[in-house]
């Protein structure tokens, strides 16, 4: 990984560019905190891999005005921003440079990467959630995907500290069963009201009617607790759900590391 950092140059696309990401394998809060940062643009698009989804190559999920195909094909949290984001357009793409020249042709000034730190050879500002893992090694030994090289400018925010969590629980019913599908879903226990049981599955998971029909028989429960990762996978199957809504509160200081890079 050291040695692909050395060998490439950032290409300059001429429009600003903003990656969101992680060091470590597995989730840290990317997308509230790119949905929160992005809401505060305009001519602002997303671009991200669309992981866990049952397409390939190019797609725009949504341009300024309409969501423009189903969660198959966007995956789950491509979906979320194309429902958080009116004025974004969102698109997937394994190549985030063709991603790049897409949104710049469709009018986007400036660009935020869903978790592209690794990406060396696109000019951009690297913003990283810092998260709290005890092993720092790299994979295969550790969690942690490369290392934040001593030459490479980022900026490293925390969670509580340059941004907080706020949960709003909708559609709350008496008996609840969590069900999710997302990374360290232990993230999720300082927010979670009382509940029946916890359902957890692998991150990315396709949730099919048939499996929350029987949690829900299994269960006892009244409805099923989902977060909007999950919730945007789920809402067409008509059953009883409570969601819990998470945005993130983000401190000025970070817009104005943002607004520098873009004056520059």
């Amino acid at each position: 990984m050291w040695l692909r950092f050395k060998n490439q140059t950032p290409e300059d696309f001429g429009v600003n560019i903003i990656s969101i990401g992680n060091l470590s394998v597995g989730g840290s809060g990317k997308t509230p905190l790119t949905s929160a940062l992005a809401l505060n643009y305009e001519n602002v698009a997303i671009v991200l891999r669309g992981y866990g989804r049952q397409s390939k190559g190019l797609v725009v999920v949504k341009d300024t005005k309409e969501i423009l195909c189903d969660v198959a094909v966007s995956g789950d949290e491509a979906m979320i921003y194309a429902h958080k984001l009116a004025h974004a357009i969102v698109i997937v793409s394994e190549d985030r440079k063709l991603g790049i020249l897409k949104a710049k042709e469709m009018g986007a000034k400036i660009i935020f990467l869903d978790d592209a730190y690794s990406k060396h050879d696109i000019k951009k500002l690297d913003i990283l959630i810092d998260v709290d893992i005890k092993n720092q090694n790299c994979l295969p030994s550790g969690a942690f995907r490369e290392k934040l090289w001593a030459d490479k400018e980022a900026y490293i925010l925390k969670d509580g500290v340059d941004f907080k969590r706020v949960v709003e629980l909708k559609d709350k019913y008496a008996k609840m069963s969590l069900v999710t599908a997302i990374a360290r879903p232990q993230r999720l226990d300082e927010f979670l009201p009382s509940v029946v049981a916890k359902n957890y599955f692998e991150d990315h998971h396709s949730f099919t009617k048939d499996e929350l029909e029987k949690i829900l028989l299994k269960d006892g429960s009244d409805s099923l607790l989902v977060t909007y990762k999950d919730f945007v996978k789920v809402q067409s199957f008509g059953l009883p759900l409570s969601l819990l809504d998470l945005h993130v509160e983000v401190d000025e200081k970070v817009f104005k590391i943002i607004d520098n890079y873009i004056r520059k």
